[in-house]
Parts: structure tokens; sequence; C-alpha cells
């Protein structure tokens, strides 16, 4: 039996409204009238991500019966691969209905370019204005205009550490560190002890290793004055935070480089090969669907030196100019903002809703916890994860960082950091 929900009605009536006036604008589409196929591209192609995907494509599938779900995901590089595919494909013309990417910065470009259709009035249909905390609308705008719907909010700055290896160790998991030199020294136990004490994988996996130590060494303020301009590169301050990311980096893997994604390195941490990752809150999807339990197997805990602090990204998707089926486009932003969708989407996904009106106890442990924190900590945006600055500028900065894995030259990744934000800037 077909179910529509409540907000799809919604939505629905106030869409079938502005059609009524004629016309057949991307405005005036109407979701509940929409037929045939809606290609969705993200990048959630295997993993915990794809039966992230599937439990939302299921709820789609029971609110819209007439439409068939068309995946288009392309996996690899935390989307950095899939966003290659989309930039040639919306180049030549050749958009989807709707594409995955991350709210806040990201999507400039894609503004910029004249490539995304405004959805204020989609979020005044949906009375999505009242159901999404104003830290996140606020996120969302661009002068004055929302570009995106976002399907959950993730958590980036989580350790998740081994329980057998801590003990191991001599370290009591339920007593993390407070700051990066008691979490530094927890790591030299760990070490003598034989065992990897920090697992990270490649390129992006440092990326946000090296944000989450920025975020430790300068704080809150001053981190996100790392993006706006008002926190000096140059600064004794960055000298110290990059001397503490190329300490971070002495205590990981030998073989960083060669892993391909947050997998593998997340494993290490699973098989007792690693005490501890710093890695989003996707993690505990992985956790949970390989069977381990918290407190007994694995224990998290925010990056030391950031208690308090909720380093934020949240998975949105769009309505992209020329998308070939925009009334399905519709369908599914319905969806994925419903109440039905959240629920299901981040129960499967380790992410908690951006909806404050989705009931939390049947999520779990960690998820409860997050709810929590987000009401209550100071809210920053994440780097390695397209919320804090345009892809271009994550794009060189990567590059600096991957570079610096090398020889490590503290200097030289000052300078880099400092020329490509004024470059930015401009």
């Amino acid at each position: 039996m077909r179910r529509v929900s409540l907000l799809a009605s919604v939505a629905a009536a106030g869409l079938l409204l502005s059609a009524c006036g004629g016309g057949s604008s991307v405005e005036e589409a109407n979701p509940t009238e929409a037929t045939g196929s809606v290609g969705v591209f993200t990048w959630w192609a295997d993993g915990s991500e794809k039966v992230g995907l599937d439990a939302l494509v299921d709820i789609f599938d029971e609110q819209y019966p007439d439409l068939t779900f068309d995946n288009l995901a392309v996996a690899g590089g935390a989307g950095s691969q899939a966003k290659s595919v989309l930039a040639a494909n919306l180049k030549s013309g050749n958009p989807p209905d709707s594409f995955q990417a991350h709210a806040g910065a990201e999507l400039q470009d894609y503004i910029n370019a004249d490539q995304l259709e405004d959805l204020s009035s989609f979020y005044e249909e949906a009375q999505l204005n009242e159901a999404f905390p104003q830290d996140l609308l606020d996120r969302l705008t661009v002068d004055g205009k929302i570009y995106s719907v976002p399907s959950n909010i993730h958590r980036a700055n989580v350790v998740w550490a081994n329980v057998e290896v801590l003990e191991e160790a001599g370290l009591d998991p339920n007593s993390p560190p407070a700051d990066l030199d008691a979490w530094f020294a927890d790591m030299d136990k760990i070490k003598e002890s034989g065992t990897t004490p920090l697992a990270v994988a490649g390129t992006w996996t440092q990326v946000q290793l090296f944000e989450n130590i920025l975020l430790a060494t300068l704080g809150a303020e001053a981190y996100s004055g790392l993006w706006d301009g008002t926190t000096d590169w140059r600064s004794p301050e960055v000298t110290k935070a990059i001397e503490n990311y190329k300490k971070a980096l002495s205590y990981t893997n030998s073989d960083r480089d060669t892993l391909s994604d947050w997998g593998p390195a997340t494993q290490l941490v699973e098989d007792g090969a690693a005490a501890y990752n710093v890695m989003g809150d996707w993690a505990e999807a992985k956790f949970a669907q390989d069977g381990l339990k918290p407190g007994t197997d694995y224990v998290y805990f925010p990056t030391p030196g950031t208690d308090g602090v909720f380093d934020f990204l949240a998975d949105s998707f769009t309505l992209p100019k020329g998308a070939p089926n925009p009334a399905g486009s519709k369908a599914w932003l319905t969806t994925i903002s419903s109440v039905e969708g959240q629920q299901a989407f981040n129960a499967a996904k380790g992410s908690i809703p951006a909806r404050t009106d989705v009931p939390s106890d049947e999520f779990g442990e960690y998820q409860q916890s997050a709810i929590e924190d987000f009401s209550s900590d100071t809210i920053v945006s994440s780097l390695a994860h397209g919320a804090a600055v345009p892809v271009a500028w994550l794009n060189e900065l990567s590059t600096a960082v991957s570079k610096f894995g090398g020889p490590q030259d503290v200097a030289a990744l000052q300078e880099s950091a400092a020329s490509i934000a004024e470059k930015f800037a401009q």
C-alpha cells in the first residue's frame, strides 16, 4: 500500500497549489505526480554507507511507488572520484536528478557556476525551516538562499579505540586523555607494548587528522578563523599545531599512504592491530554492522583537546539545473527530509538526524550521545569534508598535507597553507 508521510503531503499540497497556477518551471514541479526514474549520484557504493543508502531507498520506494530509484553511485576516496565524474557530467550538460554533496562551503563552486536550483521555496513548503536547527540552517544559507537538503549530521572529531589494546598497554579505556600531550603519552605506552598507536589511511583521512590536531591545538574560535581569515596561518600557534600533527603522524601505521579509504584504517582498530583511529561517526555504523559492542570491544571519545566542540559535516542532496526529472528530484528530497527517511537512514549510517523532531530512543548509545552533544557543543565546520572551504581550496591544501607526509617540513606546510588561504581569500 502506498504510504506518503505527513511531511510529503504538506510539501505536495504547497507544490500542487503552485502547479495549479500554470507553467512548467522547476519550482512548480509536483512530486506526487512524478513518474519514471530518479537518478541519484552519490559515493556510497559499498560498506556501511551503502547500507545507509539502501535504508533510505526503501523509504523512498514506500512513499513513491510510481518512481524508480536509479543508483548512480561512484566509489572511492570519500567522494573525490565521484566528484570528478560529476564535474564532467555537469560540464557536458548531463546532470543527474540529484547529487550528494557536503553542506557548507563545498557547494559554493556549484552555486558560482549556476549549476544548482534554489530550494528556498521547497524549504518553506515542507516546513524545513522549523524542522532543522538554526545552526544548521545558517550553514546551509548562501546569500539568503538554500541549495541543498541534508540527510544527516556527522561528527568528524571522534577517536575510536580498541579496548583490549588499551588494557594491554596499561591504560583505562574509560578514562580518555584530556589533551594532546596526555594522548601522546598514552600512545608512547601503546608503542612500547608493540602495537601501532594510531591508524590512518590515504590523503583525505590524513587531512581529517590534520584538522583534528588544528582544532585541538588552536581551539574552536581560532580554528574557524583559519577559514574566514581572522586567524593568521603564519602565527606561532599554527606552527605549534603543525608540530603536533607531525608528532601524531609518528604514531601511525607505516603503510598509511597505500590504504585507499577509511575502512581499512578502522579495520586495524577492530582487529587489534592499532589502538586508535580518528574518524567520523560513519565508523560507528561499521563497528555495529561487524557485530562489535561499545564499551566491550571499542570505546569512543572526542579527539583529546576538543571536548565540548562538535566538528560538523552533513551529507546533503541537491536539485541540479537541467535535471531530467525535477518532480522526481523533489520526491527524493522530500523522502530524505522526512521523519521516516531520516530515522531509517541515520539508524544505519551512524550519524544523527538533521531534523530535531525524530525520536531518539531507537538510536544506539553513540548516536544518542551525539544528538545531545550537537544540541549543546560549540559547532565548527569540517575541513576534510567540505564544510569549511570550497572544493578548490580543499584540494590544494590536501595536496600540501599529503606532501608533508614525506619530508615532514613544518615550515614548508605552514607557508603552503598560508599561501593557499591568501589565494582563495582574494
